[in-house]
């Protein structure tokens, strides 16, 4: 649950950096944090796997396109949460794991001095 918030603060965050992604508000950041795990668990693996030999042959560089267009593909899908161009979409899930990361160890450092 505590992740559920972080990630959707981190979405708030990422919204505010990047011109081309918006939120309306906390609730729809609660959701489109809860869809992008959805899609990060389910489709993302399958992804991956398909696009294994351009993946190896970019050195892993592609892993940045496949989270960009996942996190295109949740703003078309989710209303409330929108990404305008795939290169917004880029940008914002590289810049939504740096923030989700901080703010989970973060709360992790929190968790461990009490």
């Amino acid at each position: 649950m505590l992740i559920w918030i972080l990630n959707a603060l981190a979405l708030i965050a990422v919204a505010n950096y990047v011109p081309g992604i918006h939120v309306d508000g906390f609730t729809d950041a609660l959701v489109a944090a809860f869809f992008l795990g959805l899609v990060n668990t389910l489709i993302r693996p399958v992804l991956l796997l398909l696009t294994l030999p351009v993946t190896l042959l970019t050195l892993g560089m592609f892993i940045f396109v496949i989270n960009g267009f996942l996190f295109w593909f949740t703003g078309s899908v989710l209303r409330g949460f929108m990404v305008d161009t795939f290169w917004h979409g880029v940008l914002g899930a590289l810049l939504y794991s740096v923030f989700s990361w901080a703010l989970s160890a973060a709360a992790t450092q929190l968790m461990r001095k009490q």
